[in-house]
Order: structure tokens, then C-alpha cells, then sequence
């Protein structure tokens, strides 16, 4: 693609009327583009179209009109969701017209470099932690991209002198051609998307287009637990200096865990004091923290503080700078969120927990006594994939929700010896109240009462959001 500066009195189709639709579609009109948008949302549902209107931008609802992509069209920026299956996205590439995300103009019009995080897990949590480390570093960081700012608004608002933290989800990378981060980190890869991608192969290669344009000076941050990040390390397809992270393994270059974690997540971790350590190139070592003071638990958010730490390491923060923030980072509301302590028990909030892989990376963040909170709609699942990890680290079990007896069948088969089912009342705040009430009355001093259901929400709830704050304020009404 070329500078959007280019496409001044040209034609420019956005397709897709999300905040990054609005702000892409404002900055090309800005710059005297012709620029006509379209969503395939009813008028009356894209409150948006009105303010476009307002400035003399064609705004074209509830469908995708034949002739919207002609051979007058210069460019398609389209929103990420979109399917690359979709009309007017397949118009444009038989017509050879160049599609590409927000990505891709953001980067072309911001004087600041970029740290570009992506990864199938944990990108939010390392987008802010970067945030909060780089700012206590006093290094003018701005968080945009999927999370903050749209990135065409931080593009045009940005200085040399800040950096843009962006997290980036395939579907953005995709449509990107020339995308250049000073900075790119892959936090890890594990099979999702598939719909939208049609195939793993295509959604490792949407991620490693992260790293496509870098050269020599720029920095590649990937994970050496991960198998498909290891083997685009040794690929020798990337142009970047890589520093390698990881929590299971001890590095003789990069940033990692001492002593190592299991390689194994069913292995238990032990007590043992673990600390974060960077290793440089010249055999020199510096420990960063320790694991116990993270200001979020578990071994995945290790692995996030690790990719966090060593790109603000590379974009010039000082080691003695990330202390503060490592330790004050609370992470997100419903993702492992510490709610309150009460009679020497710790209430936590994993509402966003809706498979079992969730539930179990959340069980085993945690010393085994856990009275552990769990179910909801039910998929058809058995759950029995749970069982070694209710054994190893559960005490109790609270069940709720459709899947309530599955859920107390894995409890059971794990030989728990304490399993309280708690049947529907007249509605679902009521009942979600009644199961921390159990769940309290069965935890002693030094146990974790844990909300993470392995299950989605709909049966009871409108979303993960409303059963996790209903969980919250239960918890601070005991």
C-alpha cells in the first residue's frame, strides 16, 4: 500500500462500520480521498453512519451493493472481521484491487514506532502490562489497536518520541502488506480461528506476518515453550534479532523462569521460590523479580510478564523501572481477577474462563485448595478432561448451571469428597448467590475460593461480564 496521502481524490471503500472503520474512513476523507463505507447492518443499528454523514462521507447500509467495488476503487480497507469470502472482498481481488486493514495505514502514517504484540493467548494482559512498564520508564507509550485507541487515531496524534503499543489479532495481520513493527512479539500458538482461516497453516501464516518486514535492527520476541514459535525461530525466515522467553526452560540467552516449571501443566509446580532472570549474549545475568511478586498468579502470566519485560527492555526501559509495575499490574476484570480476602480465604474472578483449557490453566495458578466454582451451558462436553487437575488441585467443588451434574461427575471420578450441586432458584443472580455462599461455608483459612466455570454463560446470563460482576458482589456481600 502506498502513504495514505497518496489516495487524494481517489476512491476508497471501508467495509465495516466498527471504531476502526469510523476512524479509517474520517482519516482518508480527511486527506481528500472519496471515501464510501458500507455495513451490512441495518441503518437504524450503525449509529455511526450519521456523524459521516455529517461530514459529506457516503454511507451505504444493510447490504453489500453490486457495483460498491468498480474499477474506480484505488483501495479496500476492510474491517478484520470480515471474511476474505465476503462479496465485496472478492470483487476486489478479481479485480486486482489491494485489501488491507487499519494495520497497514496506521503504520504508514505514524512518525512513532511500534511494538506489534499477537499471539492466540494473552495479548490484552501483555498489550497493558507493556503499557504500564514502558510509561513508569518514562518512555510516552500509547495503547492502541484492539484494546485503547483505534490505531489510525493514535497514528495521527502520535510523535517520534512515543511508542504505539498495539495488540494485533490475525484478522489484522492478514490484511497487511508492508507492516513493519520496530518491535514484534508472538506470545504463542494454539488452534482457534479455524473458521475464518480455513486451516491452521493459513492462521500461523496471518500471525508470522508480524514479523515479515523486519530487518536486522528491529527485535523479535518469541516464546521457546511454544513448538510453532520454536520452529519459526530456527526457520532462518526471520530478519530481526530474536529474543526467546520462556517459563520452561532456563535460557542461556533470553529472558526465562529459575527454577523452570514443569514442562508438563499436570505436573505440580512444587514450593518453589522461581525467579524471572535476564541472560544477555555476553553470559551476563540480572533477576528481574520473583515469580510470587507478579501482581497477577499463575504460570501463563509469567510467560506474559517474560514478553513484556524483554520489549521494554528492547525499546530502552530500564531493568530497575519494570519492578514497580510487574508488582502493581492487576491484570483484567473476570480473567483470574482478585476480588477480596475474607476470614483468611482469597475470593478470585475467572468469569472469562469458558472451556475447560481455561478452567485448568486457572486451577493451576493456584496452591491445591481451591473450592472451585463451576459450570454453565451446556455444549455437549464431558469434561472429564478436568479430573486430574480437580484431583491435584481441588478441594471442593460448587456446581451450577446446565452442566452442574457433569460438572459434579468429574469432581466425583476425581475422588472429591466435598461436591455441592446448586439447583436453579427463581433467578440466576440468586443462584450464583447461593453457590458463594457454599463455597464459603466449605473454605477454611488459606483456601481460594475460584468463580471459573469451563463453561460458556448463556444459560443463566447475558454474558461472562454479568456473571462475573454478580460473583463480585456476591463475594463482598458475605
Amino acid at each position: 500500500m502506498k502513504h495514505p496521502s497518496f489516495y487524494k481524490d481517489q476512491q476508497v471503500v471501508v467495509l465495516g462500520l466498527a471504531r476502526s472503520g469510523v476512524s479509517v474512513a474520517k482519516l482518508f476523507h480527511k486527506l481528500g480521498a472519496v471515501v464510501t463505507v458500507n455495513d451490512m447492518k441495518d441503518r437504524k443499528m450503525s449509529p455511526e453512519a450519521d456523524e459521516l454523514d455529517a461530514l459529506g462521507i457516503s454511507v451505504i447500509c444493510g447490504g453489500h451493493p453490486d457495483d460498491l467495488i468498480g474499477p474506480d476503487t484505488a483501495l479496500v480497507v476492510k474491517n478484520p472481521g470480515i471474511p476474505y469470502t465476503s462479496p465485496p472482498v472478492v470483487q476486489a481481488l478479481e479485480q486486482g484491487i489491494e485489501i488491507v486493514t487499519e494495520v497497514e495505514v496506521a503504520y504508514l502514517l505514524s512518525p512513532a514506532p511500534i511494538i506489534g504484540i499477537t499471539g492466540s493467548n494473552g495479548k490484552t494482559t501483555t498489550t497493558s502490562w507493556i503499557g504500564e512498564m514502558l510509561e513508569a520508564a518514562g518512555l510516552k507509550p500509547m495503547v492502541a489497536g484492539n484494546i485503547g485507541t483505534p490505531l489510525c487515531e493514535a497514528a495521527q496524534i502520535a510523535e517520534a518520541d512515543n511508542w504505539i503499543v498495539a495488540e494485533l489479532s490475525s484478522f489484522q495481520l492478514k490484511g497487511t502488506t508492508g507492516f513493519r513493527p520496530r518491535i514484534a512479539l508472538l506470545l504463542n500458538i494454539v488452534e482457534t480461528h479455524l473458521d475464518y482461516h480455513g486451516g491452521m497453516e493459513d492462521y500461523i501464516a496471518s500471525k508470522a506476518k508480524l514479523f515479515a518486514n523486519q530487518t536486522k535492527d528491529d527485535i523479535a520476541v518469541l516464546n521457546a515453550d511454544d513448538p510453532v514459535c520454536r520452529d519459526l525461530m530456527n526457520s532462518g525466515k526471520l530478519q530481526a534479532s530474536i529474543i526467546p522467553f520462556a517459563v520452561t526452560e532456563e535460557l542461556t540467552y533470553g529472558i526465562c523462569v529459575t527454577p523452570a516449571y514443569p514442562a508438563e501443566l499436570s505436573e505440580p509446580i512444587g514450593d518453589v521460590e522461581r525467579n524471572i532472570v535476564w541472560r544477555d549474549k555476553e553470559g551476563g545475568e540480572r533477576i528481574i523479580i520473583g515469580v510470587a511478586e507478579l501482581g497477577i498468579p499463575g504460570r501463563h502470566n509469567a510467560s506474559n510478564a517474560l514478553a513484556a519485560i524483554a520489549a521494554c527492555l528492547a525499546a530502552g526501559a530500564s531493568a530497575g523501572s519494570l519492578t514497580e509495575p510487574l508488582r502493581e499490574f492487576r491484570g483484567f476484570e473476570h480473567r483470574l481477577e482478585y476480588v477480596r480476602e475474607r476470614d483468611g480465604v482469597a475470593y478470585y474472578n475467572d468469569s472469562k474462563a469458558t472451556n475447560p483449557t481455561a478452567t485448568i490453566i486457572a486451577v493451576r495458578s493456584f496452591p491445591p485448595r481451591i473450592v472451585l466454582i463451576a459450570g454453565g451451558l451446556d455444549r455437549g462436553s464431558d469434561y472429564m478432561e478436568l479430573v486430574p487437575h480437580f484431583r491435584d488441585q481441588v478441594k471442593a467443588v460448587v456446581a451450577i448451571g446446565e452442566t452442574r451434574g457433569k460438572i459434579a461427575a468429574v469432581a466425583e471420578s476425581a475422588g472429591l469428597a466435598v461436591i455441592k450441586i446448586v439447583e436453579p432458584e427463581e433467578d440466576a443472580e440468586s443462584t450464583l448467590q447461593q453457590a458463594v455462599r457454599a463455597a464459603a461455608s466449605i473454605a477454611e483459612p488459606g483456601d481460594t475460593v475460584l468463580l471459573s466455570p469451563a463453561c460458556a454463560s448463556w444459560d443463566m446470563f447475558k454474558s461472562y461480564e454479568q456473571r462475573g460482576r454478580i460473583f463480585k458482589q456476591s463475594a463482598h456481600n458475605l
